[in-house]
């Protein structure tokens, strides 16, 4: 793929494309199911890629049930999109976008909140498998709504992340405070009993061993920040990615989003060149992804972003 390629710049490009990504192993129907009886219609007074269902009788385009369904704007913008958002390290801002598309500012950030949903991960589990490293760490970014602000970081709004060094893959929560009870169940549905665990010193961490093969902590309040293998090094390179794009690129974003921003960032993490994927299969696993995740505006409050 480049910005010159045809699917970026003819709608009937971009949704042959769309189609060969999506049924790569066959027309189904959406509505229901089937594949046996998928007939494409064709004739002027149908509209290109219009597919009726012989057993349930219902049509459909390419796009139904995906994030792209019942848009108005063509696919080969959305196509562009994705491409944009999968290969900006620090992601693009929606004004940057309604500059290169041609589209509004209002439909630019609607539609990266969609492309937001389709790189979601919503698996759990398959950190640190076989017994493999995890650093788990958390950070602050922006204001808790209703939180005044006072010294320290207990204003803010807070992310737990883990990152697994064998798979190269991150995942991040948003989650409303640090407590114990309520990091271990995310901890435990995410991570394998037999993995290493590696943290800081926080006193929330204090008692992992008991659930995990290995827990060990390095103190950066002694400045000790490697100790043999031990580091959360990792994790903290992914939060300073993290903070310079949320900062220098997106700047502003309210508590109800903030999951979604968590989650492209973690997607570009895990599917970038250090995992040997390239732009091109990252754009392509978010079409992958993009399944199954309609989000329509009234699911989205107006927080600019």
């Amino acid at each position: 793929m480049n910005l010159t390629d045809p699917i970026f710049t003819d709608k009937d490009a971009a949704r042959e494309y769309l189609e060969a990504s999506r049924w790569a192993d066959g027309v189904y129907c959406p509505h229901c199911g089937g594949t046996d009886k998928c007939k494409k219609l064709e004739g002027k007074s149908h509209r290109p890629g219009l597919y009726q269902c012989g057993d349930c009788r219902q049509q459909f385009t390419v796009t139904v049930g995906t994030v792209f369904e019942r848009s108005k704007v063509p696919l080969n913008k959305w196509l562009l999109a994705t491409f944009l958002m999968a290969s900006s390290k620090k992601g693009i801002s929606a004004h940057q976008l309604h500059r290169t598309i041609g589209v509004t500012y209002k439909t630019a950030w609607f539609m990266f909140h969609r492309i937001r949903e389709a790189m979601r991960d919503d698996t759990t589990g398959g950190f640190g498998n076989g017994g493999g490293v995890v650093e788990v760490d958390e950070t602050f970014i922006g204001r808790e709504p209703g939180k005044p602000v006072k010294r320290g970081a207990g204003h803010k709004m807070k992310v737990l992340t883990l990152v697994d060094r064998t798979t190269g893959k991150a995942k991040s929560i948003v989650v409303d405070d640090l407590k114990i009870k309520t990091l271990l169940p995310i901890l435990k549905e995410n991570i394998a009993a037999e993995a290493t665990v590696y943290t800081d010193e926080a006193m929330q961490y204090d008692y992992l061993n008991r659930h995990f093969a290995t827990h060990d902590k390095v103190n950066h309040g002694a400045d000790e920040y490697v100790r043999g293998d031990v580091s959360t090094n990792t994790v903290e390179g992914y939060f300073s990615i993290f903070k310079r794009g949320m900062k220098g690129v997106y700047q502003h974003c309210g508590k109800q989003h903030l999951h979604r921003y968590a989650a492209e960032f973690a997607f570009r993490y895990s599917n970038r060149i250090a995992n040997n994927v390239d732009d091109n299969m990252r754009a392509n696993a978010i079409l992958k992804g993009a399944e199954g995740k309609r989000l329509t505006y009234r699911r989205t409050d107006s927080v600019v972003a």
